[in-house]
């Protein structure tokens, strides 16, 4: 990303109280965009917007995506140049607890977003933020590639799958040059799965709960140690968010789906990351399997092929699975010790930018 483009921009994101959402924030903030948030309030308690204090700096609204007139009179007022949509019910095993709220958040929450976009007709770009559960997953070792039909076991995979097909539609119907003559705006949706970074406290997410269980000396009860993830600091797939809105500001042809994945080399099962947190972490780190707990269904492999970003964008990781686990670590003992997060956060972030 550059970050001079982004100096003066009116950004929207919507979910910026979520752990994906205050990085983006922050970034944002740091480049000089005027940045708007619009989301629910945090969903977890701890939570990484009130511990890096994300709402100093931005315009933050309290507001739901399933409510259109609200989201149309924020679209109105601010009067957004790019919308970064990644407000979602991200939980796999909720979902299949609450699959009318997922299915209401993801699906018509994008339909809303979407919509909105099209009757304000200020919007330039938008980048729709879905997840790589997105694809009908074959539990093959070959990486998915944006071609790649759309599908999920779940309720929570089934409904990214949805919020994509509704993406397409609404580009191909709306905004597409020949069609929307009118408009001018490049939507794009982008696919990035099993992220990881400082200040996640989600429900049944494998680091939070292995970092919540840390801090307070217990042993983490660990599900599915050999599952297979594409493991990624979230400033990696950030990066390729904000590089993408950077191109479609002027060239409307990349206005389709993205992979942001990491290299081959980063896919480490769970039981080797739960080892190697452990190590990091030091004196106190212990974990369990778990026994107990409803079997339900959760792929054993995932993997992205990124090779579209990494050949037109000019994307790449620039962080290993090593350091990445590192970044978390010194993230949450920093916590642990009352240091000041926005300070840290920032600090994680002016170190990514030198990388790039």
């Amino acid at each position: 990303m550059t970050p001079d483009f982004w100096r003066g921009k009116k950004v929207l994101v919507t979910g910026h109280t979520g752990f994906k959402g205050s990085w983006v924030c922050l970034w944002l903030q740091r480049c000089g965009a005027s940045v708007c948030g619009y989301s629910l309030d945090p969903p977890t308690q701890p939570n990484l917007f009130d511990a890096a204090q994300v709402a100093c700096g931005m315009t933050s609204i309290t507001g739901d995506v399933r409510d259109l007139e609200h989201l149309q009179r924020v679209l109105s007022e601010y009067q957004p140049d790019i919308i970064i949509h990644m407000a979602a019910q991200p939980l796999v095993r909720y979902s299949y607890s609450n699959p009318i709220e997922t299915y209401a958040t993801n699906v018509l929450g994008t339909v809303n977003v979407l919509e909105s976009v099209r009757l304000a007709k200020c919007v330039r770009v938008v980048v729709i933020v879905t997840s790589d559960k997105c694809y009908e997953n074959k539990e093959w070792i070959w990486g998915y590639r944006e071609n790649d039909p759309m599908g999920g076991y779940d309720p929570y995979s089934s409904s990214k799958g949805c919020a994509e097909l509704v993406t397409s539609a609404y580009r191909r119907s709306y905004f597409e040059q020949e069609v929307a003559t009118d408009n001018g705006t490049a939507v794009a949706s982008v696919r990035a799965g099993n992220v990881i970074g400082g200040g996640d406290w989600g429900k049944d997410r494998l680091v939070p709960d292995i970092m919540a269980a840390f801090i307070k000396g217990e042993a983490v009860v660990i599900r599915s140690p050999n599952a297979i993830r594409p493991w990624q600091h979230v400033l990696e797939p950030l990066n390729g968010y904000l590089c993408l809105a950077e191109r479609l500001w002027t060239d409307s042809k990349y206005a389709e789906a993205w992979n942001f994945g990491p290299q081959n080399q980063e896919m480490q099962p769970v039981r080797w990351v739960v080892e190697r947190l452990a190590k990091l972490w030091g004196e106190g780190a212990e974990w369990q399997m778990e026994s107990d707990r409803p079997n339900l269904h959760e792929s054993t492999v995932l993997k992205l092929d990124s090779s579209k970003a990494r050949m037109l964008l000019r994307w790449r990781s620039m962080l290993d699975i090593f350091s990445a686990l590192e970044w978390v670590v010194e993230w949450y003992k920093n916590y642990h010790e009352d240091y000041n997060m926005r300070e840290l956060t920032e600090a994680q972030i002016d170190r990514y930018e030198k990388m790039i």
